[in-house]
């Protein structure tokens, strides 16, 4: 990773993208295009070759989810190409769908209601940008809520734990959200991870992928 990330943003409604544009340079990234169609952000990335994409779902021209499909199509030409898309609703089939493309790294899905705090946004995207995975906590708890339940073997602390992994939390910030010890909370995942039946592993993203990775083949 170079040590500004080069960023495409695609957003169709002018002021926020102008705001963001301005958010993005304030913090630190490089603006290489700000685009405001599917089109016109697959012909971006493809020119640009930025680090990052920064895309709105529903974008012209059918507005639907002309984002996402243009973000997965480029993460299927660049597997390595760092996602983060923008939403106004909890829509888990999206999620896994760009959770799906790729290596299943570097892929972000926030909701634009639930951005409250520009510096933590912006920590999120380099978070993103150099391997990691941020999903909003909503979807999470979308995911945990399915009808027919794959988390039936775990306690009730288990899938406590389990939906603060997957918010992408350490195993110390878990530890002091829940008021434990972190050497519980890395008892609780392990326990977690084997009843899965999913290798237990130390790295927050892999755990994030594996347990996303469940949710969505058992639902």
């Amino acid at each position: 990773m170079p040590s500004v990330t080069r960023v495409v943003l695609a957003e169709d409604e002018v002021l926020l993208r102008e705001g963001l544009v301005g958010l993005l340079t304030r913090f630190g990234f490089a603006v290489a295009a700000a685009v405001g169609s599917a089109p016109e952000l697959l012909d971006a990335v493809r020119t640009h070759r930025p680090d990052l994409v920064v895309t709105d779902i529903r974008m012209p021209p059918e507005h639907r989810d002309d984002g996402l499909r243009a973000a997965v199509t480029l993460r299927a030409e660049r597997p390595d190409l760092a996602v983060v898309v923008l939403s106004q609703h909890v829509q888990s089939g999206y999620a896994a769908a760009l959770l799906d493309s790729g290596d299943g790294r570097r892929v972000g899905y926030l909701l634009k209601d639930r951005v409250a705090d520009v510096a933590e946004f912006a920590d999120t995207l380099r978070r993103v940008a150099v391997g990691g995975t941020a999903v909003d906590p909503d979807v999470v708890r979308h995911l945990l809520r399915r009808p027919r339940d794959p988390l039936g073997a775990l306690s009730r602390r288990e899938r406590e734990v389990l939906g603060l992994v997957a918010e992408g939390h350490s195993n110390g910030a878990i530890a002091a959200r829940l008021h434990v010890t972190e050497a519980a909370v890395g008892k609780h995942v392990g326990n977690i991870l084997a009843k899965l039946d999913l290798p237990p592993d130390d790295d927050t993203n892999r755990r994030v992928l594996a347990v996303l990775a469940y949710l969505r083949g058992s639902g």
